[in-house]
């Protein structure tokens, strides 16, 4: 399972002031932590308050990069604050660009530039896409497929090695009015998606989304990760600080044959993923 640390993002409390003061230990200190949990990548998302968005994401990579040398996933929709990360981040152990839809009304090309721009830094570089398009979020199953398929076949022209393509179904708030649907509409999408290439694209989704706005959040989070992981999910951007989360993505491992059982894989799989 890979796991993208949710927590370095300017929409939460903490980091948000972080940045305002530009207090170092505060995401240096998250990171050690998610590191610590066993992130795969860390998520770094500047948020909406920053005024210079392209500065705080340069600070906030610098910063995380001064003491931790786990991969980050730069996390904008804004090609100039991707482009601004890209200008300090080392990508050697491996980088992910957070995120693009196929096109949006103002630039139908957006999906070529993360591509190109993901090829310029390096092949340990990978992109997250999003089903979505000009037209926003679909609303049912087949829709999100034809534009993951849309993705995988730009993936392919262009000679973009399809396993460093996430491909994110967009999970919505379950508390929405008429969404309850969509949990069952995403698990039928990812059982497509993963037969749309081989190799096929990673699956991610932001997991907490699910959860937003919800009481008993963490449980949400847990259970529809569960249900995800085994239909084809092999990604979350998650909060890697949430022990009982954690714990069933290693129990989804052993019951998935993905890990060897054996009475302490709890303790076996924290050990293994720090």
């Amino acid at each position: 399972m890979i796991l993208i640390a949710e927590r370095i993002n300017g929409m939460f409390k903490d980091v948000k002031q972080a940045i305002a003061d530009k207090d170092k230990k505060v995401i240096q200190q998250l990171a050690i932590k998610q590191t610590d949990a066993g992130a795969t990548y860390l998520d770094v998302n500047v948020g909406t308050a920053a005024a210079d968005q392209e500065g705080t994401m340069q600070w906030l990579v610098e910063t995380i990069q001064q003491t931790c040398a786990t991969p980050l996933c730069l996390d904008s929709q804004k090609l100039a604050v991707i482009a601004a990360g890209l200008k300090v981040v080392n990508a050697e152990n491996g980088l992910i660009l957070n995120s693009t839809p196929l096109n949006k009304k103002d630039d139908n090309e957006i999906l070529d530039k993360f591509i190109e721009m993901a090829e310029k830094a390096g092949q340990k570089v990978s992109i997250i896409a999003l089903t979505m398009d000009k037209n926003g979020v679909p609303q049912d199953t087949d829709t999100r497929v034809a534009i993951a398929a849309e993705m995988v076949s730009k993936a392919i022209e262009k000679g973009f090695d399809t396993q460093r393509l996430f491909i994110d179904p967009i999970v919505l708030p379950v508390k929405v009015p008429n969404a309850q649907v969509q949990p069952g509409n995403i698990l039928s999408a990812m059982e497509q998606i993963k037969f749309l290439s081989d190799p096929a694209p990673h699956i991610t989704v932001g997991l907490s989304n699910i959860s937003q706005g919800a009481t008993e959040r963490s449980m949400i989070n847990r259970i529809f990760l569960a249900m995800a992981m085994s239909h084809g999910l092999d990604s979350a951007i998650a909060d890697v600080l949430d022990q009982d989360l954690m714990n069933v993505v290693a129990t989804s491992d052993i019951l998935t044959n993905k890990q060897i059982y054996s009475d302490l894989f709890l303790k076996v799989y924290s050990s293994s993923t720090c």
